[in-house]
């Protein structure tokens, strides 16, 4: 009887360690440290994320420091028109004359004067002084300022040769052109009627020429010229 209760408990510890198909069981340290079948295995994962992220942190970084040390675009002036070329010369006049001209028509512009009184500062203009802006050796302090030409009549200066004298203004207001033209512009609105006139009426109402009827004669040209202007 002692042989066969060993040979049960041989018999019994042979299945505790074989199991019942036989085969042999593994070890319970290796099957515990084994994965089971669903486990991922996410080392792949974090050497790509350690080997990808540097360098997309290095090209923000890049980024921001380019757009930091980028100069900002400085604001651009807007480029001022170049200045509109004075008419070329009509009806026989010279540049500085038609220049001259254009001065004394953009000032009767300037203050509301119709095409008329226009063409009777420009008829005007072209007697006394012939277009040109006339200094005298009678006024040394006219020959001191631009001027085209030098001419003596009395006191008379400019391009409606006006006197100091005769309480027209001072030297260089009388040299000015824009400023002679202004008082002559002036001069004619304070005379009642004046735009029924002819040119010569009305020019001679402010000249006082002692050749009344020579301003007529300029009429025509004087009309050619503004229209060339205006």
């Amino acid at each position: 009887m002692k042989t066969g209760a060993a040979s049960v408990a041989a018999i019994s510890a042979a299945l505790l360690a074989t199991g019942s198909t036989g085969t042999p069981a593994a070890p319970v340290a290796a099957e515990a440290a084994a994965p089971p079948a669903h486990a991922y295995d996410v080392s792949y994962d974090i050497s790509y994320i350690s080997y990808i992220r540097p360098q997309a942190d290095f090209g923000t970084a890049a980024l921001v420091q380019a757009q930091v040390q980028a100069p900002a675009p400085k604001p651009t002036a807007p480029v001022p028109p170049p200045a509109p070329r004075p008419p070329r010369p009509v009806a026989g006049l010279d540049q500085t004359q038609m220049n001259n001209a254009v001065v004394i028509v953009r000032q009767g512009r300037a203050q509301g004067m119709p095409d008329k009184a226009l063409v009777v500062a420009i008829a005007t203009a072209m007697q006394e002084s012939d277009l040109y802006n006339v200094a005298s050796p009678a006024v040394p302090a006219s020959l001191r300022l631009p001027h085209d030409r030098v001419s003596q009549d009395h006191d008379s200066v400019g391009l409606f040769q006006q006197r100091t004298s005769q309480g027209w203004g001072t030297v260089a207001e009388l040299m000015n052109p824009a400023h002679s033209a202004m008082l002559f512009y002036n001069a004619l609105a304070r005379v009642s009627g004046w735009q029924g006139m002819s040119v010569t009426r009305a020019a001679q109402a402010v000249q006082r020429s002692a050749y009344p009827g020579a301003y007529q004669k300029h009429a025509d040209r004087a009309a050619q010229v503004v229209a060339a202007i205006v």
